[in-house]
């Protein structure tokens, strides 16, 4: 009697013994010699059974431990940009990444994909914050499912886990077969060398990735094809202003330095580019910045250009001129919910401390950081101010105005604060003011990434999926998992 080719979960790989016959299954596969067995990275499980069953080859699954969940149907209706995302993932293999900008729903977005394909699902997070945030939202739509938790010191053993990054990767090799569906929040953060091993270990057949900012710096997005599936929708913060998010308009105003501000800078710039150019270093490109900083490592000149380098930044990021300018917007939105981005936190102590407002930062104890964005939220408190911490992971409150004083020099993080200001409000107009100092490397920047925006054109609309469409079915159509 011939024996049957078993696959099996091996702590983040797959194991295929005896071997099938045939020879389609080779290219999948290594042969390890310590256990003397055929093994395959677990992210081929799918691709491998769709082989196998598509040259008529029997493999039994004792690898899979999916659970099948029953989920009531959300109670929302979805918005159109919605029902197309979700339409075009199931198209494209329910594998796949999905752009959409800060405040349009892309929690909802994952509850539709969840209901649609109800198996054991992961859910990974960059924060403790959103993981909280996540946590209440999912048990709120689905009341009977079981919610659990991975980090902040909770180690939960359930059919919906929801983790941070962190902690996904550690535990990678032993939730790997666990989970049918994996949800990715903020999936730029997963293509590094640590993260990447949740979905590596991973024989997850079903995945979305959610971001409201695809690419990284470092070129690193591409290989989320690799990880969960080519971008199968995307809408920008144009496409959905006026609709879904609230209209909204940008405003930059250009601050001259000072005399003693401006030979200051001159002198800092001087000395940095000096350095640049005895190093044949450009600095308009990653691998350019990236040899700055080696180089500044490795002499006392690079040093010094280094620290001139900072010195001239922190000039023009923190000029008075900005100040000035602060004050009187502040003074022009009296009363109205406002954000002020900074790129340091001495700029947002300053602030805090000059016009008495309310600071969060890193260091913010987090106790303090709910409870100054709860009185943020009730009004108590109009105008916070703020650094990196609030460019994405956390739940900002209703805000109209965003006043960004430095830090604007990546597309990302543009966007990032852009979606702090969006949420949508009968008869508000949203509003982005820039500062930047004239005549600076803050004013090219900005030039720069407002060169590489999208035009704002409208969203092409999906064949034969109206309005009110929306298929809730839960089939699932790869394999009855």
């Amino acid at each position: 009697m011939a024996r049957v080719s078993t696959l099996t979960f091996d702590r983040g790989t797959l194991i295929l013994h005896p071997p099938p016959k045939g020879s389609e299954w080779a290219q999948f596969v290594q042969w390890d010699e310590r256990i003397e067995k055929f093994r395959l990275p677990a992210h081929q499980y799918r691709n491998f059974l769709e082989a196998m069953r598509k040259g008529g080859i029997d493999v039994k699954d004792d690898a899979r431990h999916f659970q099948e969940l029953q989920l009531p149907t959300p109670e929302i209706q979805p918005f159109l940009h919605q029902q197309q995302a979700l339409h075009a993932w199931k198209q494209a293999g329910r594998r796949g990444v999905v752009v959409l900008p800060t405040g349009s729903g892309k929690t909802i977005l994952a509850q539709l994909v969840m209901h649609s394909t109800p198996r054991s699902t992961l859910i990974c997070v960059p924060t403790l914050d959103l993981m909280h945030q996540w946590y209440a939202g999912l048990l709120k739509t689905f009341p009977e499912a079981q919610v659990g938790l991975l980090g902040g010191g909770s180690k939960d053993d359930t059919p919906i886990l929801v983790s941070t990054y962190d902690s996904a990767a550690i535990h990678a090799e032993r939730l790997g077969n666990q989970y049918a569906l994996h949800i990715y929040d903020e999936c730029h953060h997963l293509p590094t060398d640590f993260y990447q091993v949740i979905s590596d270990y991973s024989i997850a057949p079903y995945r979305l990735g959610l971001t409201a900012t695809l690419e990284r710096t470092d070129g690193a997005h591409e290989r989320l094809t690799h990880l969960i599936g080519p971008t199968v929708f995307k809408r920008t913060p144009e496409q959905l202003s006026g609709g879904v998010l609230s209209p909204f308009k940008e405003v930059q105003i250009k601050v001259s330095l000072s005399p003693e501000e401006r030979q200051e800078y001159d002198r800092l710039i001087e000395e940095r580019n000096r350095f640049l150019k005895d190093q044949n270093i450009n600095l308009s490109s990653l691998q350019g910045w990236q040899q700055f900083v080696k180089q500044s490592a490795r002499s006392q000149a690079g040093r010094g250009a280094m620290l001139a380098h900072r010195s001239a930044r922190e000039i023009a990021f923190g000029t008075s001129g900005k100040l000035r300018v602060l004050s009187d917007l502040l003074s022009k939105h009296l009363g109205e919910r406002t954000v002020i981005f900074t790129d340091d936190n001495a700029t947002v102590y300053k602030i805090s401390e000059q016009f008495l407002i309310p600071a969060i930062t890193h260091q913010t104890p987090v106790k303090e950081r709910h409870a100054t964005l709860e009185r943020f939220r009730s009004g108590d408190y109009p105008v916070i101010v703020t650094s990196r911490v609030l460019n994405e992971g956390v739940d900002v409150p209703e805000a109209s105005i965003g006043m960004v004083l430095s830090g604007t020099a990546t597309q990302r993080e543009y966007i990032q604060r852009l979606g702090r200001i969006l949420r949508r409000k009968e008869g508000k107009e949203a509003i982005l003011y820039e500062v930047i100092s004239e005549g600076t490397s803050e004013e090219r920047v900005s030039e720069r990434r407002r060169g590489v925006e999208e035009p704002k054109k409208p969203p092409t609309p999906i064949k034969g999926l109206e309005q009110g469409t929306l298929d809730l079915n839960t089939s699932v159509s790869w394999e009855d998992l």
